[in-house]
């Protein structure tokens, strides 16, 4: 289950922090709640952090897909933030990077 800072609308951006491993069961609850806060009127953009996320299977490009879906029909945007190599690979051989702005990390 995910806490409510892993969700938040910050200027009209839906900011999800994913977890550690998304498969089929995590992919379900992420969808439904992201589609109430789009839903809501609230939220243009959807932004994806991955920062904590180490394991990512099909249904994380689902849960990618589906959002897109959604908020492009009102000209909104998704986009992927610190994503990892292997995570940023998986993203890349999906095709994601044609719906999906990946950002590039932040150098320290």
């Amino acid at each position: 289950m995910h806490s409510v800072e892993d969700f938040q609308v910050i200027n009209h951006y839906l900011m999800i922090r994913l977890p550690e491993e998304i498969d089929h069961h995590e992919s379900v609850d992420i969808s439904s709640r992201a589609d109430r806060y789009i839903l809501s009127g609230s939220v243009e953009n959807v932004v994806f952090d991955f920062e904590r996320t180490t394991f990512m299977d099909s249904s994380g490009i689902g849960i990618i897909l589906g959002r897109y879906r959604k908020v492009s029909c009102f000209g909104g945007k998704v986009y992927a933030v610190n994503a990892d190599s292997r995570i940023r690979r998986i993203l890349l051989m999906s095709g994601l990077e044609n719906v999906v702005e990946i950002m590039e990390p932040q150098k320290k």
